[in-house]
C-alpha cells in the first residue's frame, strides 16, 4: 500500500522509477476519501490542484533530484496558501483566500512537496483536542472517540491515518508535540526563530513555531532540511545556517549526557506513562550509551500561569485586526461600534473570546504591572533554569503528555483541565527551545510520547537520540 511507505521510502521509489508521482498521490487521495468522513482531517481538500501538480512532476523526470519530489502533504489551515482558503478553523476567516503563500509553503513546493488540502485545528491554534474548531471535531484514527490533540490535531490525524505522507503544524504551547503523542507520530519543534513565521496567522507571536509531524524520526530531518532558514520577510527570523540533518543521523550516542528534570516525572504525570519514560531511558542507557543524572527545573511549576498570561495578551493584540472592515466576516450594525460587536461575538468561538478577555484584562491598565511584567519576569527564570541544566548535559527527556488521548467531550467544560494537558511542553516554547516528541510505547492501547528537549540549535542532538532510540525501539510505533 502506496501511502503506508515513509516520506523517504516514496522518494526513492520516484527516484528509481518504480512508482509515479500520480499513483502516490492518487493513493492518497483515495485513503481521504475513504477515511476522512470519519477522521475528519481535512477542513480542505486540493484534489484537483494534487492531481495536475503530480502529472506536471511526472513529466519532469530530470527534476526528481528534488528532495520531496512528488511526496503528498497536508498543511495546518493558518498557514497561508495563495489562492486557497485559509480559515484557521474560524468563522470570522470561513471565506478568506490569501493572495500569497507563507515562506515554507514556498519552500516545500519549490522541494517538489504536493499539496492535499488543509487540515482542521483548534480556532485560532486555541486549545488542546481539536475540539474548539468552528466546523467539526478531528477525531483520533487510534480511538474515534478520543481526540486526535490540538491545535495541530488534523495534522497529526491525517499522518497517522495515511492520509498525507506528512504535514505541517504550528506549536505555540506544545500544539504539534501533544498531537503527535497522541497519535503515535513524529513531530518536531524547531528553535524559535529558525523556521520562518511569515504567512502563519499568528496567536502569540513570541511563541508561535511551524513545525513537521511525520511517521518516523528520518522524514523529520528531510522535512526540517526543507523548512529551516532564514526569511528576509520575518524579522525574528535568525541567519543561522542551518546543517542537513539528515547527515547527523547516523552519529554517535555514546557519552551523550541525557538529564531527567524531576519535575516533569511528578507533574501529574499517569504512572503508566512514567513506566514507558522510565523504560525509554532505560533503553538510552543501556543500548546507546548515554549518561543519565537527574536535574531541576524548578520553576516548571508557574509555567502553566506564565504561558496563560503571555499568550492571551499576544493574542489579544493579534485578533484585534478582525474587525469585520478589511477582511474576513463582516455584519452589519447600527454604526461602527455595533458592527464591530455583531462581527466578533459571531465570528470568534467561546475559546478564543475566552483567552482574549484574559490578555486584554492582563494587559489593561492596573493590571499590567501585576500580571503580564510578572509572567514575563518569570519566563527569564524558565528560560535561567534551561540554561543551568544544559550546562550539565547534552538533552533532557521527558513525557510529552501526562496522558494518552482522551476522550472527546471529557474536558470541554474544565477549561483548567484542557489546559493541563500541556504542562510538558508549554516551558519548552517559553524558552524558545527545540523539542521533538516520538512514540515510546503504549498506555491502553494508545500511543504515548516521548519528549526529547535540547538547547537552542541542537536540533542535530536532538534528531540523533531520537533516531538512535526509535531504531532500538524497531522504528514506527
Amino acid at each position: 500500500m502506496l501511502t503506508k511507505l515513509t516520506v523517504f521510502e516514496a522518494r526513492e521509489k520516484i527516484r528509481q522509477k518504480e512508482i509515479k508521482v500520480t499513483e502516490l498521490v492518487d493513493s492518497y487521495l483515495e485513503n481521504i476519501s475513504k477515511k476522512d468522513s470519519e477522521i475528519k482531517a481535512y477542513v480542505t481538500v486540493t484534489d484537483k490542484p494534487a492531481g495536475e501538480e503530480a502529472k506536471k512532476l511526472d513529466n519532469l523526470i530530470s527534476e526528481t533530484d528534488k528532495p520531496l519530489h512528488g511526496i503528498p502533504m497536508a498543511l495546518k489551515d493558518n498557514l497561508c496558501t495563495k489562492g486557497i482558503a485559509t480559515t484557521c478553523s474560524s468563522k470570522i476567516l470561513e471565506n478568506y483566500v490569501p493572495f500569497y503563500n507563507a515562506t515554507v509553503v514556498e519552500k516545500l513546493a519549490a522541494d517538489g512537496a504536493i499539496l492535499l488540502g488543509k487540515t482542521n485545528m483548534d480556532e485560532f491554534a486555541m486549545g488542546s483536542s481539536t475540539e474548539n474548531s468552528a466546523f467539526f471535531p478531528t477525531h483520533n484514527p487510534w480511538d474515534k472517540e478520543r481526540v486526535p490533540g490540538g491545535s495541530s490535531g488534523g495534522s497529526a490525524a491525517a499522518v497517522a491515518a495515511f492520509e498525507a505522507a506528512f504535514a505541517l503544524g504550528s506549536d505555540t504551547g506544545g500544539s504539534i508535540r501533544q498531537p503527535a503523542s497522541y497519535c503515535g507520530i513524529v513531530a518536531m519543534k524547531p528553535t524559535y526563530g529558525l523556521v520562518s513565521r511569515y504567512g502563519l496567522i499568528a496567536f502569540a507571536s513570541s511563541l508561535d513555531q511551524i513545525g513537521p509531524l511525520t511517521r518516523d524520526v528520518r522524514d523529520c530531518a528531510l522535512v526540517m532540511n526543507s523548512i529551516c532558514g532564514h526569511d528576509a520577510h520575518d524579522s525574528t527570523s535568525l541567519k543561522t545556517k542551518v546543517p542537513d540533518y539528515l547527515d547527523c543521523l547516523q552519529k554517535e550516542t555514546k557519552g551523550l549526557k541525557v538529564g531527567i528534570p524531576k519535575e516533569y516525572m511528578s507533574l501529574g504525570i499517569d504512572p503508566e506513562i512514567k513506566k514507558l519514560v522510565i523504560k525509554a531511558l532505560q533503553v538510552m542507557e543501556k543500548n546507546l550509551g548515554v549518561e543519565l543524572q537527574e536535574v531541576s527545573l524548578p520553576h516548571t511549576e508557574y509555567a502553566l500561569p506564565t504561558y496563560y498570561l503571555i499568550a492571551p495578551a499576544e493574542a489579544s493584540s493579534n485578533l484585534a485586526r478582525y474587525d469585520g472592515v478589511r477582511y474576513g466576516l463582516h455584519l452589519e450594525g447600527e454604526d461602527l461600534w455595533d458592527s464591530l460587536q455583531k462581527t466578533r461575538s459571531q465570528g470568534f468561538g467561546t475559546e478564543v473570546k475566552r483567552r482574549i478577555m484574559l490578555g486584554t484584562y492582563a494587559l489593561s491598565s492596573g493590571y499590567y504591572d501585576a500580571y503580564y511584567l510578572k509572567a514575563l519576569k518569570v519566563r527569564t527564570l524558565i528560560k535561567e533554569d534551561f540554561d543551568k541544566a544544559f550546562a550539565k548535559c547534552d538533552l533532557l527527556v521527558t513525557p510529552t503528555t501526562p496522558t494518552a488521548a482522551f476522550k472527546m467531550g471529557e474536558k470541554t467544560l474544565d477549561p483548567l483541565t484542557m489546559y493541563l494537558n500541556d504542562i510538558c511542553t508549554i516551558p519548552v516554547n517559553l524558552a524558545g527551545l527545540p523539542a521533538i516528541s516520538l512514540p515510546c510505547g503504549y498506555s491502553e492501547r494508545l500511543p504515548v510520547g516521548l519528549q526529547i528537549i535540547g538547547p537552542s540549535f541542537s536540533e542535530e542532538k536532538v534528531l540523533q537520540l531520537s533516531y538512535a532510540y526509535e531504531q532500538n525501539k524497531g522504528g514506527i510505533v
